[in-house]
């Protein structure tokens, strides 16, 4: 199959720093860092790291999203099912750009701020942990379809476009959310980072496996 044009043009600029407009990304890794501050520092003083190890957690599923949506496209050579070509700063991967990852790294971080503090509490009739996963899936969805209507996020597939969301509810960001909130209740902090260090390990071991093969929309440099 011969790639898509949206696919051509993020393989084009794939890990290109965008001269015109990528000054932006520092304020961005700025307020990032400032937020991973701010909330480390007010763990270290209630020794609760939560919050921290809910950031780290939807930031380490989205990684492993990207990677496997890369690898779409090397198996069909058609497009990923979701792409990012460009109006970003510097594409990592063929459907993943650094705003999206400054993204995703403080999203766990904003869920779990909207956590009650009882779990018990329900919310339309369902355990609120589970209300509040959907309701941010929901909303994250809504934003992507806005994404692709300004031709910032494409989709090629009808099984994944506005018109039939429900696998992007569910892959692109449900059990994000889940797990997050998962990994946020847990009642010891060495089992917090039992699970966080799993996800990383699996997203590198991933890394390591398809990086050097050079496989177009994983590696470019």
């Amino acid at each position: 199959m011969t790639p898509t044009p949206a696919s051509l043009e993020a393989l084009s600029r794939l890990r290109e720093l965008n001269s015109e407009n990528g000054w932006y990304i520092i304020p961005l890794l700025a307020i990032v860092l400032y937020i991973y501050g701010t909330e480390i520092k007010s763990a270290r003083k209630s020794g609760n790291w939560s919050t921290v190890f809910a950031g780290l957690t939807v930031l380490g599923l989205d990684l492993i999203n990207e990677i496997w949506n890369g690898l779409v496209f090397v198996v069909i050579d058609y497009s990923a099912f979701w792409t990012t070509p460009g109006a970003s700063a510097y594409i990592i991967l063929i459907g993943w750009n650094i705003e999206i990852a400054f993204m995703f790294s403080i999203a766990g971080i904003i869920f779990s701020k909207f956590l009650s503090d009882d779990k018990s509490k329900k919310i339309f009739g369902l355990p609120n942990r589970w209300a509040m996963a959907i309701g941010f899936s929901l909303f994250c969805v809504i934003i992507e379809i806005f994404l692709n209507i300004g031709n910032y996020l494409i989709w090629a597939y009808w099984w994944w476009n506005w018109y039939n969301p429900i696998l992007i509810f569910l892959i692109g960001y449900f059990h994000f959310f889940v797990i997050a909130f998962y990994v946020y209740d847990l009642p010891e902090r060495k089992s917090k980072v039992k699970v966080v260090s799993i996800i990383y390990a699996i997203g590198f071991v991933l890394l390591c496996i398809f990086l050097p093969l050079g496989i177009a929309g994983i590696i470019n440099f």
